[in-house]
């Protein structure tokens, strides 16, 4: 592999990114402020934490405005809890600490001018020794060996359809589909081939959680002469209007994360994880690409499969990912949190708190599959995420034996949804 390469695709992912995030650093007028008093947000189990509080509207700190917060570990139930009418415009309250790995969340909430706005933010406590509660199933391997012997079986017959209207001078672009999981299923995509004559490295991009149009990643193809290929997981053609897509997802594919969860063998993302493999046996096929140099490139839900891929796929010569998704399903089992979909938080626990699904999310777990991966990895993320939990990263990071190199971004990240009423700053994802 050409390190150099290497170097290149790394920094276009940390450069696109922080370009993301630029556009959407965005602030309420009013809000809760939550400081720690550690300026990395860190710190050693057992010892104490406190916050620093403040109400901020127009950047004055207001006085006389009531303060409620709540602490606990991150999605469990709080351990402590409290109010105050901010006669002084700050509050300092002690935390307490944590004993064993893992993230602190502090919730506030207040009401300006009869509106209710709410912030959080989660500290950690020795982040890098959280460990996993999934265990690898004895035949992991196995099932995954077969899995993907049994999609090498389907032919692809691949069908690329050049788009005129997303060509530049830089990149030619194509629609792609090809034929995946069984006869009649397919995986669809967009692709971007430099136009000057040549062999060159690939991008894979893998998406994050929904049912949409995904789109293309024409920053690295405009930036460098890569081929790149963004994928749809769900058999979809990635070339309708928005209200076809909505009405799937708000229709026969909502809560898509949850189906057949009961079976490994027929769970939704088996038909999704072999998708992506597939999807780069059939960059193995294009006849620019030099042969050699695949990335991934993922966030949430495309980074949990982006793991998942690595793993199971050594051909990956490197992986950059925001936040993955689908890491430690158990950990709510465990009392801490699990990351999205959430299969076994408390909100989900009568559907599939069933020994048959706890089993089956050993399979679809990324974790599981971080623990093979060989590729050298280029993690980023924050703290403050409610969709895909920092315990849930912490806990596959942690597995990773491959060379690996984390960027902790704290409270930013991409995406950032500012709440009209609520105010709060939480919440990122890329989908």
């Amino acid at each position: 592999m050409r390190t150099s390469w290497l170097l290149t695709f790394c920094l276009l992912f940390g450069c696109c990114g922080y370009t993301v995030a630029q556009r959407t650093n965005i602030k309420d007028y009013v809000r809760v402020e939550i400081v720690p008093d550690h300026d990395d947000w860190t710190y050693r189990v057992r010892e104490k934490a406190r916050f620093i509080l403040r109400v901020i509207r127009g950047n004055v700190p207001l006085k006389n405005v009531p303060l409620k917060y709540e602490i606990g570990p991150e999605k469990m139930p709080a351990v402590l809890s409290g109010q105050s009418d901010m006669a002084q415009g700050v509050l300092t309250i002690e935390a307490g600490t944590m004993k064993e790995p893992g993230f602190l969340t502090c919730t506030c909430t207040t009401e300006v001018d009869g509106l209710t706005y709410t912030n959080y933010l989660n500290i950690a406590f020795d982040p890098e020794n959280i460990q996993p509660t999934t265990t690898l199933p004895a035949d992991f391997k196995d099932f995954w060996d077969r899995a993907l012997a049994e999609s090498g079986q389907i032919p692809m017959e691949p069908l690329i359809t050049l788009m005129p209207e997303g060509c530049t001078p830089r990149y030619n672009m194509y629609h792609v589909r090809f034929q995946h999981y069984k006869k009649g299923s397919y995986i669809y995509g967009t692709l971007t081939i430099p136009t000057r004559p040549g062999r060159y490295p690939a991008v894979l991009r893998i998406p994050g959680a929904g049912i949409k149009k995904n789109r293309p990643e024409l920053e690295m193809a405009e930036m460098q002469d890569v081929i790149t290929f963004s994928i749809g997981i769900h058999g979809i053609l990635q070339t309708q209007d928005a209200a076809f897509y909505d009405n799937l997802r708000y229709g026969v594919m909502a809560d898509y994360a949850f189906f057949l969860l009961d079976s490994k063998e027929h769970y939704y993302y088996r038909r999704i994880v072999t998708g992506c493999v597939r999807s780069v046996d059939f960059l193995f096929t294009l006849p620019e690409f030099d042969g050699e140099n695949i990335g991934l490139l993922g966030a949430s839900q495309g980074a949990g499969l982006s793991l998942m891929t690595a793993g199971l796929d050594h051909r990956i010569k490197a992986m950059a990912v925001y936040h993955p998704a689908l890491c430690d399903h158990t950990g709510y089992l465990h009392g801490h949190a699990g990351g999205w979909p959430h299969l076994f938080a408390p909100q989900n626990a009568a559907l599939n708190n069933k020994p048959e699904k706890i089993e089956t999310s050993k399979y679809y777990d990324a974790v599981n599959f971080s623990r093979f991966i060989q590729a050298p990895c280029f993690f980023t993320w924050g703290f403050n995420d409610q969709v895909c939990t920092p315990t849930s990263y912490y806990a596959a990071y942690n597995v990773v034996t491959a060379s690996k190199r984390l960027y902790v971004a704290h409270e930013q990240l991409t995406g950032v949804r500012p709440n009209r009423i609520s105010g709060s700053m939480a919440g990122y994802m890329i989908c």
